[in-house]
């Protein structure tokens, strides 16, 4: 096996555990009982106050803690919202490519920030145009009623 090859797997494998690792991780984060756990954890902390004279090394004992924990979680949690992210956007794409919506749109999410804007610019114009456009029909509609009532009488 090449060397290239063996480092893809190891990449692939790596990306694999992570990935799983992340998920498993944010999604346990999300519980209940793992806010009670850190709760409890504070409550302890804030306990033991006296016990350590409200000292330098007591307070740096939760701010290092709460420190690691929030960096750690940062990139776990914005891995799992980036998989979470692309199989959306592959789902809403499928849905656009089977559907009636333009398949133009799929893929937008690769457009810069001002490429969006006009593209969103234009949707809203267009959705008015239908609005106004199915307004304008009801309006005709409601007096072509009143012209067929008054040609009754």
């Amino acid at each position: 096996m090449s060397a290239k090859k063996q480092s893809q797997e190891l990449q692939s494998g790596t990306a694999k555990f992570f990935g799983a690792f992340a998920s498993r991780t944010a999604q346990a984060a999300g519980h209940a009982s793992t806010f009670a756990l850190a709760a409890t954890v504070v409550v302890i902390w804030a306990v033991t106050g006296p016990l350590f004279a409200f000292s330098d090394t007591w307070q740096l004992v939760i701010n290092t803690g709460t420190t690691i924990v929030t960096f750690l979680m940062v990139f776990l949690i914005q891995n799992s919202q980036n998989r979470d992210s692309a199989a959306m956007q592959v789902k809403l794409d499928e849905l656009i490519r089977v559907g009636t919506a333009r398949n133009s749109l799929v893929g937008i999410e690769h457009l810069t920030d001002k490429e969006l804007e006009e593209l969103r610019r234009t949707c809203e114009s267009r959705a008015k145009a239908e609005k106004a456009g199915e307004d304008s029909v009801k309006a005709t509609g409601r007096k072509a009623r009143r012209a067929a009532e008054r040609a009754a009488d």
